[in-house]
């Protein structure tokens, strides 16, 4: 159970400090595309059917934001927000937010969650990029319409948002992770995977963001 003390507040819906007052929903600390994907995953996470596809989808939110120093609850009570602040605020001992370390309310990010974010939007990004594994399929072959494949199924388990809007570092990612560990892709796929990537995103019309393969 979570504790508090005169300085703290326990770490869960009914009991952590709303930073409500003073929050806003853009941030000078985190870049928008992480607060994108943090609110995406949230997303994800509520409308998720399987507890352990839920997790996965938090786990992923809080290993995004960790590497910004910040962390992120979902608060619950009245509509549904999801609050991301700074690591530092957070007392991991006792499980709880420390008041006397909040030093600008404004550091924290809000979100409403509630009317946002159909998962129906989700769906469509799916879609979006199926369609765009079918169109390289269709004019390179199966080998690189199964890396398509592969890299259409990372994004939408990881960031649920368009091939082609994907950063470098994302796309570095499934190319030196995802890919490596979860994939299983044949020598011939392996021997092909850059240039697929590139024919995706040849078919989206956009560039390749720059990453280190």
């Amino acid at each position: 159970m979570p504790t508090s003390d005169s300085n703290g507040s326990p770490d869960e819906p009914d009991g952590e400090t709303d930073t409500g007052s003073g929050a806003d929903t853009e941030s000078d600390e985190l870049p928008d595309d992480v607060v994108d994907d943090a609110e995406r995953l949230a997303h994800l996470e509520r409308a998720a059917v399987d507890d352990n596809e839920a997790d996965a989808y938090a786990e992923r939110r809080d290993d995004i934001l960790e590497d910004h120093d910040f962390t992120s609850r979902i608060r619950e009570e009245d509509d549904a927000t999801l609050v991301l602040h700074p690591e530092e605020w957070h007392d991991d001992e006792a499980g709880v937010i420390r008041t006397d370390r909040i030093d600008d309310l404004s550091r924290a990010v809000e979100i409403p969650l509630e009317g946002t974010g159909d998962p129906d939007d989700w769906d469509d990004v799916d879609e979006h990029n199926r369609e765009l594994v079918a169109a390289v399929r269709e004019e390179h072959g199966d080998v690189h319409g199964a890396n398509a494949e592969t890299l259409a199924d990372f994004v939408g388990n990881h960031y649920a948002k368009p091939i082609e809007s994907l950063t470098g570092s994302e796309l570095r990612e499934f190319r030196t992770d995802y890919y490596v560990r979860n994939a299983w892709p044949s020598e011939k796929q392996q021997d092909v995977i850059d240039e697929s990537i590139a024919l995706v995103y040849d078919a989206a019309d956009e560039p390749v963001p720059e990453f280190d393969s």
